[in-house]
């Protein structure tokens, strides 16, 4: 197969056995075979023999390349928006407040069953958009807002297509346990089994990756989040859970126990929660957006995560109700700012942290063997990433091995 090669760069590689900060090599040279990555060092290093079998030469300029972006945890096909509640947010309202009187997620639920496939892909095709600019090339898609059969299989259907379409890898969540809808209020439990019916036939017509649920007062009861993690591992699907956002619920100790790949917003989790995702293996994903978009003051414990060997991912979480955001570039600079992670952390929690939290290993760093998917940045260092807000210096994206 023939090879290509790219040099005249400085690759982070974000390999976490490193021994430079971000795994940054000077002078580099990246060698792609097929979809993956053959061959990574610094470029004086490079085998004459394997720089003589590559027909095809790039020169990157001097450009900074780090692995594709990864955006692991969105809600980003619904349809409408909520930005009269964002108005009534800044008169006072409280998110739970605007949940219970029939605003938050059911009001999204009746705009995303109201919009047919052609304008849900639409709407949708926007917002990808956005992040593809800035150089995503894997991320995920939650449902939640159909919870009923018919429209959580409109919604992922159209994730499936905007992956095809858009040459971007789009891993698909089954959030059906994200709301009660309101043909099932005041009957959690029913609409749990209705839930364990929905995640079957789905995942039988080959729709999901993974499954979600929302484990929170105003949401799902640790029982009810159990018994739909004990139906995703009966068919053989990994979990992932919104944990421990709103209030201390246990969530992540629940979670944990079914070996969930990641626990994700984290504010209120306790030394218990951390110490269960530790030994579990859970990334915790923190969602700065929605932190600020909610004007949230309680900050996710950082240092406990640190202190209990949590890895951390960071994402958009874009969604209408509590961060419509679409840019992962922003998100860089919100985790250091607001959360007081490190630029390489935020860095890390966007490509190898964020891989692992939806479980696929071979991506998130530039090493021999991983997928070719990768970004030329005009920056000098790769901190400059999460420094700089509203800017985006992506100047282009290599994926699966062909520029996109």
């Amino acid at each position: 197969m023939a090879l290509k090669l790219w040099k005249n760069c400085r690759a982070a590689t974000m390999q976490a056995d490193a021994q430079q900060p971000y795994g940054l090599i000077e002078g580099a040279a990246l060698v792609v075979e097929g979809e993956r990555l053959h061959w990574v060092g610094a470029e004086r290093d490079l085998p004459d023999e394997l720089r003589a079998r590559c027909s095809e030469v790039h020169d990157a300029g001097g450009a900074l390349v780090t692995p594709g972006l990864i955006d692991c945890h969105t809600h980003l096909v619904y349809g409408g928006d909520r930005a009269q509640e964002f108005e009534l947010r800044l008169q006072g309202a409280s998110y739970e407040e605007i949940a219970r009187r029939g605003g938050g997620i059911a009001s999204t639920v009746q705009a995303t069953r109201a919009a047919g496939a052609q304008a849900l892909t639409a709407q949708s095709e926007v917002r990808l958009r956005a992040l593809l600019a800035e150089g995503v090339t894997t991320l995920e898609i939650k449902s939640g807002y159909g919870l009923a059969l018919e429209h959580e299989r409109k919604a992922l259907q159209v994730a499936r297509a905007l992956g095809r379409s858009r040459r971007v890898d789009v891993r698909t969540t089954f959030l059906g346990a994200h709301a009660l809808p309101p043909e099932f209020a005041g009957a959690a439990d029913a609409y749990v089994d209705e839930v364990l019916g929905m995640m079957s036939q789905l995942h039988g017509e080959g729709l999901v990756d993974a499954v979600d649920a929302f484990c929170e007062r105003i949401a799902f009861s640790t029982a009810q989040v159990g018994r739909v993690f004990e139906a995703a591992r009966q068919l053989g699907l990994p979990v992932k859970l919104h944990a421990e956002q709103l209030s201390d619920s246990g969530g992540a100790q629940l979670a944990a126990r079914f070996g969930a790949l990641s626990c994700d917003h984290l504010e209120w989790l306790s030394e218990e929660g951390a110490a269960a995702m530790a030994a579990a293996g859970t990334v915790a994903v923190l969602l700065p957006g929605a932190f600020y978009f909610l004007r949230e003051t309680r900050v996710p414990p950082v240092e406990l995560l640190r202190r209990h060997g949590v890895p951390i991912a960071v994402s958009t979480d874009c969604n209408p109700g509590s961060s419509p955001c679409t840019s992962l570039l922003l998100m860089l600079n919100m985790a250091c700012t607001l959360f007081r992670l490190t630029p390489e952390e935020a860095l890390a929690g966007v490509t190898r942290q964020a891989a692992r939290a939806l479980g696929l290993a071979d991506r998130g760093v530039l090493a021999a063997g991983a997928r070719a998917d990768f970004v030329l940045w005009d920056v000098q260092q790769p901190a400059q990433l999460a420094y700089a807000f509203g800017a985006n210096p992506c100047i282009a994206t290599v994926f699966r091995g062909a520029l996109r």
